[in-house]
């Protein structure tokens, strides 16, 4: 059996729409409404965040407070690193997706030998860079950061001084270079590309499943194939964006989009897919209670969630 940590990580610094710093607290309300013991069972800590950066405005137009992401990425490294060392599976619940990228680092820096494989179920494909971005949002480049690109082949912008220098240093936490590579990169659901993305999934051959084949093969199938995927890889990481549930259910998200899985679907794709003995961490992402009625979004998240660390914590134990 598995021992779970749970990692609260209460920012929306890398957000273009505010409110994902508030999602933490919208699914613990949903367990108590649901009325589960799961926050009391589990230990858990809080990363210190630093969203009063957000007042004093975005100076770096193509890197949105990267200044404040930099510092999210160590102290969320920093934390996923002492969980897995203290040997407690590391369960994330963070605001905006940007600091998943502090979650790799983490897991990289507890096995610097280790190839890890990542899951990304999300409706964004998260890959673009300060040269690429339209938005400048850095909840947009988090798997660019741990893959160590820039795709200058697609440059839009440019990019200069500070904004630069933090991007090189950013590629560099918890340890210097990509931490991953893009062909161990699973994408689920992904359905609102840009061009930039598509150029780099073309590219590198990412693997890309999409919510359609889920419907028509089943969620089972679906997982198995994945672990499949990443056969090759020693350790596997599972980020799911709530905004990779279709849009008639996911209001509760900064960005939803239409022809996305059902509750259901996303519920039993995790379900399976932790229960394999490599999954190493699991990170549930970008529920925003500002958007949303009656915390409806927070109660789908809570219930994938729980159903989750169950399989989880059921885990066989990997013997080295």
């Amino acid at each position: 059996m598995k021992r779970i940590k749970i990692i609260e990580v209460k920012s929306e610094i890398g957000a273009g729409t505010r409110g994902a710093s508030l999602g933490v607290e919208a699914i613990k309300i949903a367990s108590l409404d649901l009325k589960s013991d799961f926050f009391k069972k589990h230990e858990s800590v809080e990363v210190e965040h630093v969203n009063e950066l957000l007042f004093d405005g975005a100076k770096h137009a193509y890197a949105k407070f990267i200044d404040g992401v930099m510092i999210m990425e160590e102290r969320v490294c920093l934390e996923v690193y002492e969980t897995l060392w203290n040997d407690y599976f590391p369960l994330v619940i963070a605001g905006d997706h940007s600091t998943a990228y502090g979650t790799i680092a983490g897991i990289k820096k507890s096995n610097p030998g280790g190839r890890l494989g990542v899951v990304w179920i999300d409706a964004h494909a998260d890959i673009h860079t300060p040269f690429t971005t339209p938005s400048g949002n850095m909840h947009g480049m988090p798997l660019a950061m741990a893959c160590g690109i820039d795709n200058l082949e697609c440059k839009v912008n440019d990019p200069r001084g500070e904004t630069l220098e933090y991007w090189e240093q950013i590629k560099n936490v918890g340890m210097p270079g990509p931490k991953i590579y893009p062909e161990d990169i699973v994408y689920i659901a992904v359905r609102d590309l840009e061009k930039a993305e598509n150029y780099l999934i073309n590219k590198y051959n990412i693997n890309f499943i999409e919510a359609e084949d889920v419907k028509k093969l089943g969620a089972v199938k679906i997982a198995a194939r994945v672990l499949e995927m990443l056969d090759h890889c020693d350790m596997i990481y599972v980020s799911f964006d709530v905004d990779s549930l279709d849009s008639r259910i996911s209001t509760g998200t900064g960005t939803p989009v239409p022809n996305g899985l059902t509750v259901e679907e996303a519920k039993v794709l995790n379900v399976e897919l932790a229960k394999s003995p490599k999954l190493v961490a699991w990170e549930i992402v970008e529920v925003n209670p500002t958007l949303d009625t009656e915390n409806r979004m927070a109660e789908n998240a809570f219930e994938i969630l729980e159903a989750t660390a169950q399989s989880i914590i059921n885990q066989p134990v990997m013997v080295n």
